[in-house]
């Protein structure tokens, strides 16, 4: 499965597929830190930086999703703070952290794509 994943990877690199297939792709894959960093070092066409938007604006999708379950959790901890739960740290404490990391991440995930539909765009 991960050779089946890597060849899809490098055949898309190589443009041999058409660019529906690409989106679909792009968002159902997950790449390691070592492949990503390898596409972005390589990208040089239209279809590259489409790939790579799609990527990120999956990621983006995903943290925008971790937040707002994250969300919920801190408002549901947010109704009981006495007692116990009043030490540091405290529960409620742990959640809004969480809720602002996902916010965070989603908010970067969000520029990376706008950056590189920006270069997608400026290929056509």
């Amino acid at each position: 499965m991960k050779k089946l994943i890597l060849s899809a990877t490098a055949v898309i690199l190589a443009g041999a597929m058409p660019c529906a297939v690409h989106a679909a792709s792009a968002v159902s894959s997950t790449y390691s830190r070592a492949e990503l960093q390898s596409m972005i070092r390589e990208a040089r066409t239209q279809q590259q930086f489409q790939i790579l938007s799609g990527y990120f604006r999956a990621r983006q999708q995903y943290f925008q999703q971790q937040a707002a379950a994250e969300k919920v959790e801190w408002d549901r901890r947010s109704q009981n703070i006495v007692g116990p739960l009043a030490k540091y740290p405290r529960p409620v404490d742990s959640s809004r952290n969480r809720y602002e990391y996902f916010s965070y991440e989603a908010g970067q995930m969000g520029s990376q794509a706008d950056h590189y539909e920006g270069l997608a765009s400026a290929r056509q």
